[in-house]
């Protein structure tokens, strides 16, 4: 599993609360390749990160659904090992399930899950979201916890 793919295009709280997958892959496979899949204007958030070899973009305001059909065209030539959806929408769900990738997980409750190779109940609860998006890694890594980390530029710290 080298090459991965996560998931998260939603808003920009719901991208940091996915980034304990990045460094929970590193640590488990260190030699990865990541790539992370978010929203137009929240790439900034992850501009610097260590870990990750490229931010992928979907603009999904205008042409969201031919913005959609290029970023699957960007993701089937990756040639992904593993996709991680942390998503319950069906666009994303579409991402993941036509990837081309050899393992894809993500939530029950996505209308593509049933073609994920890996499907994980969603629960609601007491279970907080930081939680919920690492157990989508626990038959990969185990299941412990890792923190959310973000990376700013010596600028940012300063601002």
């Amino acid at each position: 599993m080298k090459k991965w793919l996560i998931i998260q295009t939603a808003f920009i709280g719901d991208v940091v609360l996915a980034t304990p997958i990045i460094e929970k892959i590193r640590d488990h496979y260190p030699e990865a390749t990541i790539d992370f899949l978010l929203r137009k204007g929240n790439e900034s958030l992850l501009a610097n990160h260590p870990y990750l070899n490229h931010v992928l973009i979907w603009h999904k305001k205008g042409n969201k659904y031919q913005s959609l059909w290029q970023v699957l065209k960007q993701i089937r030539q990756e040639r992904y090992d593993v996709v991680i959806n942390c998503q319950r929408f069906g666009a994303s769900g579409l991402l993941t399930a036509l990837s081309g990738a050899k393992h894809t997980v993500g939530f029950d409750k996505n209308p593509f899950s049933r073609f994920f190779s890996k499907r994980v109940p969603h629960v609601v609860g007491q279970t907080h979201e930081v939680d919920r998006n690492l157990s989508l890694m626990h038959h990969l890594t185990g299941s412990t916890f890792v923190r959310q980390a973000l990376y700013p530029t010596p600028a940012e710290y300063n601002k």
